[in-house]
This record gives C-alpha cells, structure tokens and sequence, in this order.
C-alpha cells in the first residue's frame, strides 16, 4: 500500500523523499505506461500549486501525449513548437516564470501561467518530455528544476 509522506519546510527532502517512494513504485514493473501513469500520479500528489503534470512520448517525429493527472491536453506537439516541444527539441530543461510570455507557447489549459518541461532520456536518447504547469507565476524554481532532473534520470531507468 502507498503511503503519502512530506516534508513541509524542506523542498530538497520532500524531493529525495519523492524519489525514493518513485524507485518503490518502480521497482519489478517492466511496463513503460505503468511506470508514466505511477510517476505523474506521484507528482500530482506530491507537488503544490500545480494543474497539469504529465508526459509526452517522441513518436514518429512528433510529442504525443502520454500519461498525466489534469484536465485533458493538446494530444500532438511538433518538436520545437510551444515549452515542450522546445525542451525535446534542445534537450534542455525549461523552466517558465510567465508561459504567456514564452514565443510560440501552446496554452492547453488557459489557467497555466507557469511550467517546467524536463527532457526524459533511455539510454541517453530523449524519448520524451515531462511537462508540469502551474496557474501561479514563477512556481517552479531552480531546487525543482535539479531534483525533477533527477526525477527524470530515475524514471528514465525503469523505461
């Protein structure tokens, strides 16, 4: 049984707490979907003032929506297009203070003013990119930016 713990004053130790309960819901499953909808499903619970927190897989050229928590999504983002076609087009993470702001931004949800995409390597090769949005400005900072990196490189082991 899953069991949600936090820490309410340490960002840093909520996030190692976070990616030791991620390692414990992947560990034995072999399912790539499985292990997509148990991640964003772990972020939606863990993460504060976020709307939207899912991924997007590269198949044939293109972003398709994947596994996520939030209101349905734009299903197809060209690579280089809007936040998360830039960060699997780069393989750099984004990270936006005002997405109304960014050039070519896709608005899926008009409630999202911020978001963090994190490209989503196997092997080493970007296979995808986890998209996280917020209706606050400027939510994501550079502690979640290092620790959802590293939430990624996890996950990506278990794809």
């Amino acid at each position: 049984m899953f069991h949600v713990e936090t820490y309410d004053h340490n960002k840093e130790k909520g996030y190692e707490l976070v990616i030791k309960q991620l390692k414990a819901l992947l560990e034995g499953e072999t399912d790539g979907i499985a292990n997509l909808a148990n991640a964003s499903a772990l972020l939606n619970q863990f993460l504060d003032e976020i709307n939207w927190v899912g991924f997007y897989l590269i198949k044939e050229g293109e972003l398709v929506l994947g596994p996520f928590q939030g209101l349905p999504a734009c299903v197809r983002i060209k690579l280089g297009k809007g936040v998360c076609g830039t960060a699997a087009a780069t393989g750099e993470t984004q990270r936006v203070a005002d997405v109304h702001a960014f050039p070519g931004h896709i608005a899926c949800d008009a409630a999202s003013n911020s978001e963090i995409v994190v490209p989503l390597l196997k092997d080493g090769e970007i296979i995808g990119v986890l998209d996280i949005d917020s209706p606050n400005k400027n939510r994501f900072d550079e502690t979640d930016e290092k620790c959802l990196v590293e939430f990624t490189r996890v996950l990506g082991e278990y794809l």
